[in-house]
């Protein structure tokens, strides 16, 4: 037996309580009690908008901070020889400081008005992060796909992220004004009669509702529209742990082991035979830990395969600097298995919303993600670097993973992709929440669409004087960067 599967099966014996469990200190009459009639809590969620009226979510007030300080805030515990490349990155253009700067508008946020209706929040809700991805029976579906920043918080805050970066990258896109304020329209508006179709469905429905891959064809308007989705889709659908392997691989020395591609991918240096030993016993012991946090069906999977090498990764642009690997696995020596490990660090909400009730960040974004997708990854879990204290979580690398190259629409691309990213968002909450409060809070006239419009241009116009205030400080030589 290898030492990994025997460090498997003698953990098996000390798994961790379920943290879902019911706890002695709760009333078991009040976990059945219900959430009260569909008209109620409509009412509930219009009896809300006394507290924050619809309109005031279109202020966008930034008043007193300064974008780099807070930038400067959340490299804190990141690497930081990453964080040049993450600057390098951001101050490519507005959407990709946008993308890079949860932070800020996480804080800019949490100084504005907003609902009192609360879900699972994505935390990073832009349009970057939708996707495609594929259920545990190989359907592709379309939906939220990041969830490194989920929290439970107020559901505008999600709509508000996601219909400002529709606008930055319509100016992007170099779009006019109008077809601007018409694309945030069609996002709102779509948003708001989904979240009243789930409100009217049964609740087993809305758990067990997709939104396939299928649909996104259905909404195209041309032939030619249909022909580059599906384009997209196809080849999400030939991506697997098998064809990453044929290029993310090499044999050195007889060993199968993951190409080095620095300064993204690569090994760690290790000098001695006694360095080795250490590392890879801590490898095993992540590993170990986190088996314990799938079900049971799926550890009988992954006790099939053995591990066969681990390297870093450096991944996306608000992720730049977090700790990051991709580790391969065998079965019969013959079939590959990618997975990625993430560090997860708290959210970028926890500063201004009640901090996560798990003990690990990384079991926070599992739940937020099991939560508020359709449907996830079967390998989806977390763990613990112990000789560090690093939280992350686990899942599939490119594992039937799509997305689309926003550089190429135009404004009916653009259009069609933000109903899409509408029906996803809402069926998230609807999923994790209460689509009846949702749908009592914004109504059934246009004025939370028109209070988003308005939000949306103006944070466009403020992310954009960020990113400038960014550029400045790297010309200046104020900030240090590493282009790509």
């Amino acid at each position: 037996m290898s030492e990994i599967a025997a460090a498997k099966r003698k953990q098996s014996a000390k798994e961790p309580a379920d943290p879902g469990t019911w706890a002695a200190h709760e009333d078991p009459s009040a976990l059945f009690a219900g959430r009260g009639s569909l008209a109620s809590r409509i009412q509930q969620g219009k009896a809300a908008r006394a507290k924050v009226p619809r309109a005031k979510l279109a202020e966008c007030r930034t008043d007193g901070r300064d974008p780099l300080v807070l930038l400067a805030a959340s490299n804190v515990g990141r690497v930081p020889e990453l964080i040049p490349i993450r600057y390098g990155r951001m101050v490519a253009n507005p959407f990709a400081f946008y993308r890079g700067a949860a932070a800020v508008m996480a804080y800019d946020l949490s100084k504005l008005p907003h609902s009192d209706v609360n879900v699972q929040l994505g935390g990073d809700t832009h349009l970057a992060n939708f996707g495609l991805f594929a259920s545990p029976e190989r359907r592709m579906l379309f939906g939220p796909n990041d969830f490194d920043e989920t929290l439970p918080g107020p559901f505008d805050w999600d709509v508000r992220r996601l219909a400002a970066s529709f606008v930055i990258e319509a100016r992007e896109r170099g779009l006019a004004m109008r077809e601007q304020r018409a694309v945030v329209r069609r996002l709102c508006e779509t948003f708001r009669q989904r979240i009243a179709e789930f409100s009217r469905m049964d609740t087993l429905d809305v758990w067990y509702y997709q939104f396939r891959a299928a649909s996104m064809l259905e909404i195209a308007g041309s032939l030619e529209e249909r022909r580059k989705e599906l384009a997209v889709i196809t080849k999400a659908s030939r991506q697997s742990s098998r064809s990453v392997m044929t290029h993310a691989t090499e044999v050195v020395n007889g060993k199968l082991r993951i190409k080095d591609v620095p300064p993204l991918v690569y090994h760690i240096p290790l000098e001695s035979p006694h360095d080795h030993k250490q590392y890879d016993a801590m490898v095993r012991r992540f590993f170990a830990d986190y088996r314990l946090t799938l079900p049971d069906d799926r550890r009988a999977l992954f006790d099939r395969y053995e591990l066969v090498d681990v390297a870093i990764r450096v991944v996306g642009v608000g992720s730049v600097g977090t700790r990051c690997y991709q580790s391969l696995f065998m079965a019969d020596g013959a079939c590959p298995l990618f997975l990625q490990l993430k560090e997860a660090r708290a959210s970028v909400l926890e500063g201004y919303l009640p901090p996560s009730r798990f003990p690990n960040h990384g079991q926070r974004v599992v739940n937020g993600q099991r939560l508020l997708q359709s449907a996830s990854d079967i390998f989806l879990g977390w763990s613990k670097m112990r000789h560090t204290g690093n939280d992350f979580y686990v899942r599939q690398l490119r594992d039937m993973k799509g997305a689309f190259d926003f550089s190429t629409f135009d404004i009916h691309d653009l259009d069609e992709y933000a109903v899409s990213c509408a029906h996803a968002l809402a069926h998230a909450m609807a999923k994790a929440g209460d689509p009846a409060l949702l749908l009592g809070y914004m109504g059934k006239s246009d004025a939370f669409d028109e209070a988003i419009e308005r939000f949306a241009l103006a944070y466009a116009e403020q992310n954009e004087a960020d990113w400038t205030a960014l550029k400045t400080a790297v010309k200046s030589g104020g900030i240090q960067v590493i282009r790509e």
